[in-house]
């Protein structure tokens, strides 16, 4: 890719839990700025200093820009198309819909995907709805690559380009603040569970509110108070896995979690800790 004269590359297997910690010593050792010790989870993490940012890419502004756009190329013309369609077809007003990815930030090729969000979690599941409609209907098809896509059923095709559309939370519907709760993680644990809530299921951080569970080895055989109330993934392809009433089966971090200020706490569990690369949900 090419953002203005920079020239970016992307490794081909990043997403794991033995490379970020590659990236985290490299950041310390080259970018220390770019490393921040979270007080509230107790780790490092690579976040960038306000200071250094030079500019937001805001989906749906971005969107807005191509609208305004009189001169487009064949993918942001297709672009357009598409989310007409989409937008027409669930209901969704424009405004509620964004683009994000190479086309965002200018940086596409015509071998570029179509990569857009929807705003809120009822529009979210108002535009899956119209999407499944639409593939039956044979104007979309759906591309399942694994038995994950098969499951969020977020990835097709539209005429001959690869689409993708993922959810992004309204400013009303970020429930909590940083520095609200602070987070301890206890053990690894492997189970399954029903999902009793997936209204945030389909956003980063996934969100899955669970009840019935139950260990699959004996080390996560856990009293009744450490049960976890809730699954937590911050791995991008476990969002949107399972609805409500569906089993799933996970592997990751229980961690206990406590109010700052009152000393409440409740147990959760989190996939994508960057500790181990045997954190999963699967829908079973």
């Amino acid at each position: 890719w090419h953002y203005g004269r920079i020239e970016l590359f992307r490794a081909e297997k990043l997403y794991t839990a033995k490379n970020y910690q590659t990236f985290l010593e490299v950041f310390k050792r080259n970018f220390p700025d770019y490393v921040y010790h979270c007080p509230f989870r107790k780790k490092d993490v690579i976040s960038a200093p306000l200071a250094r940012i030079r500019h937001v890419y805001v989906p749906r502004e971005r969107l807005q820009r191509l609208l305004r756009m009189k001169r487009l190329d064949k993918l942001q013309r297709m672009t357009l198309d598409f989310v007409d369609l989409v937008s027409n077809a669930s209901k969704v007003a424009l405004e509620d819909f964004g683009v994000h990815g190479s086309i965002a930030l200018n940086m596409h090729s015509q071998e570029s995907d179509i990569d857009i969000v929807v705003y809120g979690s009822q529009n979210f599941r108002k535009v899956e709805e119209a999407v499944n409609k639409l593939v039956k209907e044979g104007t979309l098809s759906y591309v399942f690559n694994n038995r994950l896509d098969a499951a969020r059923r977020f990835k097709g095709r539209f005429r001959d380009k690869i689409f993708m559309y993922n959810a992004v939370r309204k400013p009303e519907e970020v429930a909590t603040k940083y520095g609200e709760y602070s987070y301890t993680p206890i053990a690894p644990v492997k189970f399954q569970c029903k999902v009793k809530d997936d209204c945030e299921a389909m956003f980063r951080p996934a969100i899955y509110k669970i009840e019935d569970y139950t260990p699959l080895n004996q080390n996560s055989s856990l009293s009744k108070e450490m049960v976890p109330e809730v699954v937590v993934s911050m791995i991008g392809c476990y969002r949107n896995v399972a609805k409500n009433g569906q089993k799933i089966e996970v592997a990751g971090m229980l961690e206990r979690v406590e109010k700052v200020g009152t000393g409440e706490t409740f147990y959760q569990v989190v996939v994508g800790t960057a500790g181990s690369e045997e954190e999963y949900i699967w829908p079973v």
